[in-house]
């Protein structure tokens, strides 16, 4: 944490998304991509049950390793409950979000509050029976949240949250950060090469005193896209201090 009076650091933000079972081999390989440049503990945006094909259950070898992780001072967030979209979207504006911005798996864009309210719950319930430990926050699958979401994360005092472009308290409303988050795509060649060019310029113009960087299992597929990985982290992590969601509040309690 920043004492009163003084400048807080350039920060760097990272974190692995979908984790789960399902793409621990992936998870690892991104873990030690990270480690290599110097983020030792990014944070993990852990997934309940993906696409309820892998569920996470206690007692499990992998519930040990992310209680492990959890002691070893990892961030661990609640990253939707099944990750894929199962909703009737009634706006037009939905519909082209779900279809567009992601593959079928903005879980929280269109569930109402008492649904979404429920499966953050149980959720956030199986993480921290887990690790021992409070869960950071909640980021939504693709970071697409609609007003149920909103509504029940605010109803459930969750701590903190971020999308594309900041990072708030919903149970506050408070707003810690806004700058877009660097990511890759790997879904389709045109989407991996617009991610390849927005990580290229992004290691060669002034960054915001605080980068966040997202990463997925996809990502390890593609060996260009694990390049620019290394590369842009590599890059920002000479001048932005890899750091974890809780020094930005910290920064923000300090100045407050």
């Amino acid at each position: 944490m920043t004492r009163p009076g003084t400048a807080s650091p350039r920060r760097l933000l990272a974190s692995i998304h979908d984790v789960s079972p399902r793409h621990e081999p992936a998870i690892d390989r991104l873990f030690g991509e990270l480690a290599s440049v110097g983020v030792q503990r990014p944070a993990l945006l852990v997934v309940p049950d993906f696409w309820r094909e892998a569920e996470i259950r206690p007692g499990s070898p992998f519930a040990a390793r992310l209680r492990g992780w959890a002691e070893d001072g990892v961030e661990m967030f609640l990253h939707g409950y099944s990750h894929r979209d199962e909703a009737e979207h009634a706006s037009w504006q939905d519909r082209v979000k779900a279809s567009r911005m992601t593959a079928g798996e903005g879980e929280f864009l269109g569930l109402d509050a008492e649904e979404a309210e429920r499966r953050i719950r149980a959720g956030r319930s199986l993480i921290e029976d887990i690790t021992g430990r409070p869960i950071a926050g909640f980021i939504a699958p693709a970071w697409l949240y609609g007003d149920g979401a909103h509504s029940a994360m605010k109803a459930l005092g969750i701590p903190l949250a971020e999308d594309h472009m900041r990072v708030w308290a919903p149970d506050s409303g408070r707003i810690f950060l806004k700058s877009p988050v660097i990511t890759w795509a790997t879904r389709t060649r045109a989407r991996m090469l617009s991610s390849l060019a927005v990580a290229s310029v992004a290691r060669t113009i002034p960054l915001p005193r605080v980068v966040r960087i997202g990463v997925h299992p996809g990502d390890v597929t593609v060996p260009a896209t694990l390049s620019s990985i290394r590369r842009t982290v590599a890059k920002i992590a000479r001048t932005h201090v890899p750091s974890q969601y809780r020094d930005l509040v910290g920064d923000h309690a300090c100045v407050s």
